[in-house]
C-alpha cells in the first residue's frame, strides 16, 4: 500500500496506538511532533520533528500524504486560555488549510464528548444534541470550535473529513486517566462525588485507534454517508463512575478511600476554588473544578449507533482480558518503583 499517513501527536497514548495499527494494515506513516520516539521509529514511522503551530514545520510534514489525523492537543481543565487557543484552535486551522493546498483527501480529527458538555446528564445521547453557547473551561470550548472548523472543511468532491469523539481512553501504559486517578488515592485527594452510580463511557485505546482506521479508510474511500459527520467512540459498555475508579485502583492494588462528598458540595467547592485561583493568578490545577465535579457525579454515556452504521465501528476489544492486563502491568510498575 502506497497510502501516506501523518498522524500529529504520533507519540501519544493514543497516537502511537494509530501508528501501530496503521503500520499493520500497509500504510505508509509519517508522525509530527516536537519530541522523538524510538520505538516508533524502530516500527517503521519517519518522524517529523516540529511544531502544530509552525506553518512550516506543517508544510514540510505534509509533504506527499494523501491523509491526515489529527490527534494533537492540549487537554485539561486549567491552564491560560492562549495555550488552548492556539493549539486546539490555530494548529487546527494551519493543518486544515496545508491539507487542502496540498490536494490531501482524507483528514480525521480526534475531537471529544466533553464538546456537547453543559453541565447536565448526558446519558446515552447522540451526535444530534447541539453544542452548548457556554462551555465550563476551555479544553471543551477549543475542541468544539476546532471540531467546527474540520466538518464544515469537508468537501464531497476534493475532501473529506470527520470527527472523532473517543471519551475516557484507558489501557496499559495509559500516561493521563490512570496515573492521575492513582496519584490523588495515594495523597489522599480521592473522594467519591455523589452517590458513584452515575453511569460513564470508557473506550479502550485500541478501540479508540481502531476507530481512527476505520474512519480514515471511509474518508479515502470517498464516502458521503460517512464524511462530514462527529462519532461518539466508546467500548459501548457504560459503568458506573465508582465502580469504575474501584477497579482502576484494585488493579493498582489499592484500596478505594471511603470518603465521600455530595455533587452540590463538589460544585461548589469547585467554584470558588477556580474564583480563588484566578484572581490570584495561580497556574497549577485546583483541587477540584466545577467541570470535573459534574463529571464525577452525573451521567456521560452515548449511543455510538452512527459509528457503527457509518463507520463499521464495533468494539473489539475484550474488557476483562485488558483490565486483567492493566493489573499485571501496574504491578509490574509497583514492582519495579
Amino acid at each position: 500500500m502506497n497510502t501516506r499517513v501523518l498522524v500529529t501527536g504520533y507519540g501519544g497514548f493514543l497516537g502511537a496506538a494509530i501508528c501501530r495499527q496503521l503500520i499493520s494494515q500497509g500504510y505508509r506513516v509519517s508522525g509530527l511532533a516536537r519530541g522523538t520516539y524510538q520505538h516508533l521509529e524502530e516500527l517503521g514511522v519517519e518522524t517529523i520533528r516540529g511544531s502544530i503551530t509552525d506553518p512550516k514545520d506543517v508544510s514540510l510534514a505534509m509533504d506527499r500524504v494523501d491523509a491526515v489525523i489529527h490527534t494533537a492537543a492540549i487537554a485539561g481543565v486549567w491552564g491560560p486560555r492562549a495555550n488552548f487557543e492556539s493549539i486546539n484552535v490555530s494548529a487546527t486551522d494551519i493543518l486544515l488549510n496545508e491539507a487542502k493546498q496540498r490536494g490531501v483527501q482524507a483528514f480525521v480529527y480526534t475531537s471529544s464528548p466533553s464538546v456537547t458538555f453543559n453541565g447536565t446528564p448526558q446519558s446515552g445521547i447522540t451526535e444530534d444534541v447541539p453544542l452548548p453557547t457556554r462551555w465550563l473551561c476551555d479544553y471543551p470550548r477549543t475542541k468544539a470550535i476546532a471540531e467546527q472548523q474540520v466538518l464544515s472543511s469537508n468537501s464531497q468532491d476534493s475532501f473529506h473529513t470527520c470527527a472523532l469523539r473517543p471519551h475516557l481512553i484507558w489501557g496499559k501504559g495509559d500516561p493521563h486517566l490512570i496515573p492521575r486517578v492513582i496519584a490523588r488515592c495515594k495523597q489522599g485527594r480521592l473522594r467519591r462525588v455523589g452517590s458513584g452510580e452515575n453511569l460513564i463511557d470508557t473506550v479502550h485505546v485500541e478501540n479508540a485507534a481502531y476507530a481512527h482506521v476505520l474512519a480514515l479508510q471511509k474518508m479515502l474511500e470517498h464516502d458521503p454517508k460517512a464524511s462530514g459527520k462527529a462519532y461518539f467512540i466508546t467500548d459501548s459498555h457504560p459503568v458506573g463512575c465508582w465502580d469504575w475508579i474501584c477497579t482502576i485502583l484494585r488493579c493498582a492494588n489499592l484500596e478505594p478511600p471511603k470518603k465521600s462528598i455530595s455533587l452540590a458540595s463538589a460544585h461548589r467547592i469547585g467554584a470558588i476554588l477556580e474564583s480563588i485561583y484566578r484572581v490570584a493568578r495561580i497556574q497549577a490545577e485546583p483541587p477540584m473544578t466545577r467541570f470535573v465535579a459534574l463529571q464525577l457525579g452525573i451521567d456521560h454515556y452515548f449511543d455510538i449507533s452512527a459509528a457503527r452504521n457509518f463507520l463499521g465501528y464495533t468494539p473489539r476489544e475484550n474488557r476483562d482480558a485488558r483490565i486483567e492486563e492493566l493489573a499485571a502491568d501496574l504491578t509490574c510498575q509497583t514492582e519495579r518503583n
